[in-house]
């Protein structure tokens, strides 16, 4: 009778242990259920587009077939010579341009100034329609076949929380997202929260905040913070039962888990005695 009591509290005691793990993979699997989700093909959103702030570096550039027609843009700060590198003062909206590339500093009233046509609004528009606004009127009785491509050089992120490798990304590309940003940081801690993703963001002079849930993928597809932009920030909050070493609820974490092994072991211990 004895031996039947001692074993049911230990089989207790490992379904108790059990389910704790289930919740525990649950609680820090990624995107739960997309494969049934998205079976089927969806669309991709094209809204991952960066949109131009105050105090971001562009740079740009004009091709054409004809590069003396350039020549009229060159002030020392367009297509062709001057000395590269970027300019520390701010006194100019330009940068000093270099191998056929103009770097441009976009000023707090939103504009850069540009060659012939001066102030030039930039702030609020994507890298492609400001190359569309200047293509146009560069082809505009200057360069016919003038091609205009903008890229924005000043594109960070900063990921700080639980997370492996805290800190600020610079990425050189003008597409990242949430989830490329977390790889690139070594992933979340296994303490992390990951179902309340915070992206801090700085939209039209005003701070917005956006949570995401990485375990739902409807969550994290559809969430404005999935394309990230430059100067986000992403916070990653840590699970509130784990705390730093040395915290109350760190040492009542380790003890319990040490008494429960501990507890494991003395009734099996009792169980061989009693046979």
């Amino acid at each position: 009778m004895r031996n039947k009591w001692v074993l049911g509290i230990l089989c207790a005691l490992i379904v108790a242990l059990s389910m704790t793990s289930c919740v525990s993979n649950k609680e820090m699997t990624y995107l739960q259920g997309a494969d049934s989700l998205y079976a089927v093909p969806q669309n991709i959103s094209k809204s991952y587009g960066l949109v131009i702030q105050p105090d971001d570096e562009l740079a740009i550039s004009i091709n054409t077939r004809d590069k003396s027609l350039t020549e009229q843009f060159d002030n020392n700060t367009l297509i062709g010579g001057g000395t590269g590198g970027l300019s520390t003062g701010n006194a100019s909206s330009t940068i000093n341009s270099s191998a056929g590339i103009a770097y441009f500093y976009v000023q707090k009233d939103g504009t850069i100034t540009f060659p012939i046509f001066g102030k030039i609004k930039a702030a609020g528009y994507t890298v492609e329609q400001l190359s569309n606004e200047l293509q146009k009127r560069i082809r505009d009785g200057y360069i016919n076949d003038a091609i205009v491509t903008t890229r924005i050089m000043s594109f960070k992120v900063t990921i700080l929380g639980d997370v492996k490798s805290p800190g600020v990304q610079s990425y050189t590309g003008q597409r990242l997202t949430l989830l490329e940003a977390i790889g690139r940081a070594g992933d979340l801690n296994n303490t992390a929260v990951r179902k309340d993703i915070l992206v801090v963001r700085e939209e039209d002079g005003q701070r917005v905040t956006y949570k995401v849930d990485l375990t739902n993928p409807e969550s994290v597809f559809s969430s404005p913070a999935y394309y990230l932009q430059q100067n986000d920030l992403v916070y990653v909050e840590s699970n509130k039962s784990v705390k730093v070493k040395g915290s109350t609820s760190y040492t009542y974490l380790t003890v319990s888990g040490t008494l429960v092994s501990m507890t494991a072991s003395i009734i099996s211990l009792i169980i061989a005695l009693t046979r």
